[in-house]
This record gives C-alpha cells, structure tokens and sequence, in this order.
C-alpha cells in the first residue's frame, strides 16, 4: 500500500509563492505517474501538474503554465509543486496523486488530468490567496 502525504500549504497574498512537497512510502516516484490536482469551492477537482521521473515527462494544466512548476526533489525525496505568481482563483485544497501502475498502465499521457487514472491519493493541503 502507498500512502501519499502532502505539506506545504498556507495563506498568501496575490502574486506570492508557495512550494507543496508530497511525501510517498515506497518506491513509486521513478515510474509512476505523480501528479497534483486541486479542488476548489463548488468545483470539481481538476489536474494541475503531473511528472514521470523516468522519462522526463512533465505537463501542466493551461491555468498554471509559466507560473507552477513540479519537480522530483531528490534531497527531500518529496515532488514538489513550486507556485509563483499566485492568483485568488488558485485557492483550492492540492491533492498529490499516483498511479498504480507505472507510467500509468494503459492510461494515455494525453489523459494524465484523468482522476481515474490515479490510484493512490493524498488528504490533501489547504492553499489560499487573497487579493
């Protein structure tokens, strides 16, 4: 069983940052398809980011390019999400999430923001912006 724990969230004001760090017992971060969702208030949880180590692949939703960045941190073991220039509309509970299978069995990279596609989740960390 993989059990998947997130951290790093917070308040901040608009345009600030905030890095999430999500933590999993065993090996699953190389092959494995690890990615960030978020759910917001009244709406459904939706795929920010995802990385599979292993080839390098990395993809993010059109709302957070330039400004979210998920990477392997390999002195904390963690992948972390890396968020600049935060607006209001970011505001939402970040979910880390994995596959399980590696590279995400017969799931198409092209889904990667599929909920199906991941098995295992996190309980979540909150993040708020204000204006």
């Amino acid at each position: 069983q993989v059990h998947l724990v997130e951290s790093g969230g917070g308040s901040v004001q608009a345009g600030g940052s905030l890095t999430l760090s999500c933590a999993a017992s065993g090996d699953i971060y190389r092959r494995n398809w690890m990615g960030w969702f978020r759910q917001a208030p009244g709406k459904e949880r939706e795929g920010v980011a995802i990385i599979v180590s292993a080839t390098g692949t990395r993809l993010y939703a059109d709302s957070v390019k330039g400004r979210f960045t998920i990477y392997f941190n390999n002195a904390k073991n963690t992948v972390d999400l890396e968020m600049n220039s935060l607006k209001p509309e970011d505001t939402a509970i970040y979910y880390c999430a994995a596959t399980f299978e590696p590279y995400g069995g017969t799931w198409s990279i092209y889904n990667w923001d599929a909920e199906r596609a991941y098995h295992y989740w996190g309980q979540g960390t909150q993040v708020t912006v204000s204006s």
